[in-house]
């Protein structure tokens, strides 16, 4: 059995003209028009080949084939970073989709579900929609989210949804049979290890946080060097010593600066306050902690020698997630069947499987990144990787339906 390649070509293609960039990526935002359009053309394509669709109260979108029995989730994301990869999340959307294709004429004991998850990429909150379905959502994450309180507020408004009932995606686990995600590796590993398919062993876990420096505005023509509390430099002295410190202690650890303003931000004015937006990662919880401490030392630092002040305040929290064995071995069966090679090996970007990883058996379906790009317009996977991928994800699904028959439950 296979996935029809051709039919799933054309969706993938018609699906990354939906907020297409010039430069051959995509720029879907969470709950932008751009996301609204696709999430829009999915459940059309749903519909229009003939399956039930739903969407629930975090505007998770679903393509289902119901029976009754608990539900084996398949899917990912269609939002992505401003002028991002038509691959990210996406590909796992649409082999989802055609994976019930394939199989609407086949008896199943579990109903699966192609699902597109609300707000993965932390446009707003970040894995909005997968936490709000497995009740990890928490209250303050959307009183504070990183993306900003009126921008949550205004995409909510957008999309038709309501702040107070997102917790009612909440899916209790018995419902639940397992999930499976297809997703481009973004990474190079595949690439130079040769191998068709990655098993994910673990995602790590991630924080976001915001610094904010505070120092003294000045003429910057009158102003002596000597005497300034310039919050720009307490800032770019904490940038520069947070890549040093990872460096040098933390060599499993990633940290990443992708925002830096300073204010009144004039040419002639000395910054009396300075933000710095950083994440940084791991697969280990404790080394995300000792992490954490380390950097707040060293904003400390900055701001003595530099400025006035510092104040810093997690805006994201994600635990590390380790998948499922039971998964893995399906997933490494259903490769083998298909004679693909394939190595395990961890995700060190975020996904809804950590979400999901928490509340049912969970395991992710890599495939290879094109000189490991991704997150920018040049992102691209080989049309053969998809459909290994979307393949390994059919009769990966084949066999977790196998494993539940031949257990009865």
């Amino acid at each position: 059995m296979r996935i029809d390649g051709e039919r799933m070509r054309q969706d993938f293609e018609a699906l990354a003209m939906i907020g297409a960039t010039p430069e051959g990526g995509v720029s879907r935002p969470s709950l932008g028009e751009a996301h609204l359009a696709a999430r829009a053309w999915f459940l059309e394509r749903a519909e229009a080949y003939g399956l039930e669709t739903r969407i629930d109260a975090a505007g998770n979108h679903s393509a289902v084939l119901p029976v009754d029995g608990p539900t084996l989730l398949l899917g990912s994301h269609l939002d992505s970073v401003e002028n991002g990869g038509r691959y990210d999340g996406a590909l796992g959307v649409v082999a989802a989709l055609h994976v019930l294709l394939a199989l609407r004429e086949t008896q199943l004991p579990l109903a699966l579900e192609a699902i597109d998850f609300t707000d993965e990429e932390g446009t707003l909150v970040g894995l909005l929609g997968s936490e709000a379905l497995t009740g990890a959502l928490r209250a303050e994450a959307l009183r504070a989210p990183r993306g900003g309180r009126t921008a949550l507020l205004e995409g909510l408004e957008r999309a038709g949804l309501h702040e107070e009932r997102l917790v009612d995606a909440r899916r209790a686990p018995a419902t639940l049979a397992g999930y499976l995600e297809l997703h481009i590796e973004q990474g190079p590993r595949l690439e130079r290890a040769g191998a068709h398919i990655g098993i994910v062993t673990a995602i790590v876990g991630s924080r976001s946080l915001v610094f904010d420096f505070h120092g003294l505005s000045g003429h910057a023509g009158t102003t002596p060097m000597n005497v300034r509390r310039d919050a720009g430099l307490a800032a770019a002295a904490f940038v520069v010593a947070t890549n040093a410190l990872v460096v040098r202690d933390f060599p499993g650890c990633v940290a990443t600066v992708g925002d830096m303003r300073f204010e009144p931000g004039g040419f002639n004015v000395i910054p009396g306050a300075a933000r710095v937006s950083l994440e940084f990662r791991s697969t280990e919880p404790t080394q995300l902690d000792e992490l954490e401490a380390a950097l707040r030392r060293e904003a400390r630092a900055a701001a003595e020698r530099h400025a006035l002040g510092v104040e810093g305040v997690v805006v994201g929290r994600w635990k590390p997630a380790a998948l499922h064995p039971g998964v893995r071995e399906a997933i490494a069966s259903a490769a083998a069947s298909l004679d693909l090679t394939a190595i395990e090996l961890p995700s060190g970007a975020g996904h809804d499987a950590q979400a999901l990883a928490a509340v049912t058996p969970t395991g992710m379906i890599f495939v290879p990144s094109a000189g490991g790009i991704s997150h920018q317009p040049s992102e691209r996977t080989s049309w053969e990787d998809c459909l290994n991928g979307a393949n390994t994800l059919l009769h990966a699904t084949l066999e977790l339906c196998r494993l539940y028959a031949v257990r009865g439950a």
